[in-house]
């Protein structure tokens, strides 16, 4: 059992004991232990996770500059499969969403994934899920919303992403300086499945 495992089973354990852990490892490391949560570690650590906000996404990056974090999921995959990216960028003309798309092992079978991100601040119940919601019934709407060398936008109901991404919200909630967590809801509906995201 890692450590970080160790401080999300401790009951009196707080989430800010847990991003302290985080913070004081190497990236390398940080991320071995990240990486080894499965499903109900996942589940606890979003239930101690803190508010929120854009700042953790993408920092202080330019417009349409791309700010990677590395994720590991829940999905009944083998696990390989389960690894993937959120790219994340500020759009250039607006400051109240960011964009973002999924990649991954996956992409080449159920598309990008593009999503557009929102502050939850004055939808009361999605508030109480996060702070922030990566929303997938929104999609950026032209490549100057989105880095230079993403790859071309499209809905989530395209193919194969209705199965992944279509009616799909992701809501976060913070761990640390570097690490987040979200859990979906699928035409708003808990899925019970999560991931955690580890920012380079």
């Amino acid at each position: 059992m890692t450590e970080l495992e160790r401080l999300i089973d401790a009951p009196h354990e707080r989430v800010d004991a847990i991003g302290a852990h985080l913070d004081g490892l190497s990236a390398d490391e940080r991320w071995r232990q990240v990486a080894a949560l499965g499903r109900d570690h996942q589940r606890m650590l979003f239930e101690k996770a803190a508010p929120i906000d854009f700042a953790h996404f993408v920092g202080g990056a330019a417009p349409r500059e791309e700010v990677i974090h590395d994720g590991v999921n829940t999905l009944p995959l083998p696990p390989p499969l389960r690894r993937f990216q959120k790219r994340f960028c500020r759009m250039a003309h607006a400051s109240d969403r960011l964009s973002g798309y999924n990649e991954g092992p996956t992409r080449a079978l159920v598309g990008p994934g593009y999503f557009v991100a929102i502050e939850t601040a004055d939808k009361p119940a999605w508030a109480a899920r996060g702070a922030v919601v990566v929303d997938y019934f929104q999609v950026p709407t032209s490549r100057d919303e989105i880095a230079p060398h993403w790859p071309p936008i499209v809905a989530n109901n395209w193919r194969l992403q209705r199965f992944v991404y279509d009616q799909t919200r992701d809501f976060m909630r913070r761990v640390s300086r570097h690490v987040s967590v979200g859990a979906a809801f699928k035409r708003e509906r808990p899925l019970d499945h999560y991931f955690v995201l580890c920012r380079r």
